[in-house]
């Protein structure tokens, strides 16, 4: 795997974070890249992860053994156009994208396509370029790999054993099985948030007063909102009718829950509760998903001068670095009120220990 050409078009956060765990976990040499930010080729280059970089295709690039398209689906689909019949036959070419079926049927309607197997990496950050990326991003995050009708199984395996090098876990799928799944656990839940977001604000009053009262609890479900609108916009548009599905779908559950509140059923409303509460507590706490977890932790403490400072230097001291840390005001339905946000999950197991160790009562979310 070390002699292997590797091509990474599109060196943002995900295409970044996959040329250093190449270099950093696999010890691949052969990497290049291509950008339209020469910023980021020139950083990547002088940081000794990419050997050549580019800001158009070219025949260096066509040469590759393996290409990660690392772009949004409409700039991959463009990328893909440009590719076929100009790589390698051995070629093997996949993507990162959120959707997989516009991608494979696309492929799978050409007469003489390249070797191609969708790629979806389940983990990201808020932060976007390749100064954001980093080698760990896919540490125990799951790693979507959809057949085209040309993913032969010596290819598959090669690219499995690439993604399990890089820390992930791969799952094959089928895409449009991929797009119905992705479209109920990350797509529409990114719509429900910018809807209650859409909410408070048609509802809010001249003082906002909504607005001020808005943390806590409200603030964490609808935080997804915050995602770039022209990144959702380009996924709404590309999974469509696995999206109307879904919305009709939940829809179907929010009327049913408006005819318990008519009917005045308490069993049914408790029902509906106790069933999601006993389902989400079943979920795995190790686990990177589609929707970036909060890596933030709440501790219960007295409001005293100095406690904020005592627990930074404690933290820091033993090197778990603090990315926020502030007091909580409207915490309802929340434990603690010192509100800890750490950069990844280790830090937060290594605070949550360290903390509960030290006689502080911890919370988790």
């Amino acid at each position: 795997m070390r002699d292997k050409k590797i091509t990474i078009i599109g060196l943002g956060l995900i295409g970044g974070s996959i040329a250093k765990a190449l270099k950093e976990r696999l010890n691949i040499t052969c990497i290049a890249a291509v950008d339209n930010n020469e910023s980021s080729i020139r950083q990547a280059i002088g940081e000794g992860y990419i050997q050549e970089g580019y800001t158009k295709l070219n025949d260096s690039v066509y040469d590759s053994d393996i290409i990660f398209l690392c772009t949004p689906v409409k700039y991959t689909l463009e990328y893909l156009a440009l590719l076929c019949g100009k790589v390698k036959e051995n070629c093997i070419v996949t993507d990162t994208a959120s959707t997989k079926k516009e991608i494979i049927d696309y492929i799978d309607s050409l007469d003489n396509p390249p070797c191609f197997i969708g790629g979806h990496p389940m983990a990201g950050t808020e932060k976007a370029g390749f100064a954001s990326s980093f080698s760990h991003l896919f540490e125990n995050a799951y790693y979507i790999l959809s057949p085209s009708k040309n993913s032969p199984k010596e290819a598959f395996d090669l690219l499995t054993e690439i993604v399990q090098g890089i820390g992930a876990i791969p799952i094959m799928l089928d895409a449009k099985e991929h797009d119905i799944i992705t479209a109920t656990i990350s797509h529409v839940p990114h719509v429900i948030a910018s809807a209650l977001v859409n909410l408070v604000k048609q509802s809010d009053s001249p003082e906002r007063k909504m607005q001020v009262l808005a943390a806590g609890g409200f603030k964490d479900i609808t935080r997804i909102a915050s995602s770039s609108p022209q990144m959702w916009e380009s996924i709404i548009l590309s999974n469509r009718q696995a999206v109307k599905d879904t919305l009709s779908k939940f829809t179907e559950t929010i009327n049913t829950f408006i005819e318990y509140i008519d009917n005045n059923n308490s069993g049914s409303i408790y029902n509906f509760f106790e069933s999601a509460k006993n389902y989400r507590d079943a979920f795995s706490n190790n686990r990177t998903g589609l929707i970036n977890p909060q890596n933030e932790l709440m501790v219960d403490v007295v409001d005293k001068p100095g406690i904020i400072g005592e627990i930074a230097t404690l933290l820091g001291k033993n090197g778990i670095n603090i990315k926020n840390i502030n007091v909580s005001n409207s915490r309802e339905f929340e434990q603690g009120c010192l509100r800890i946000t750490l950069p990844d999950s280790e830090s937060v197991t290594a605070a949550y220990n360290l903390l509960s160790d030290k006689g502080y009562k911890v919370f988790r979310f």
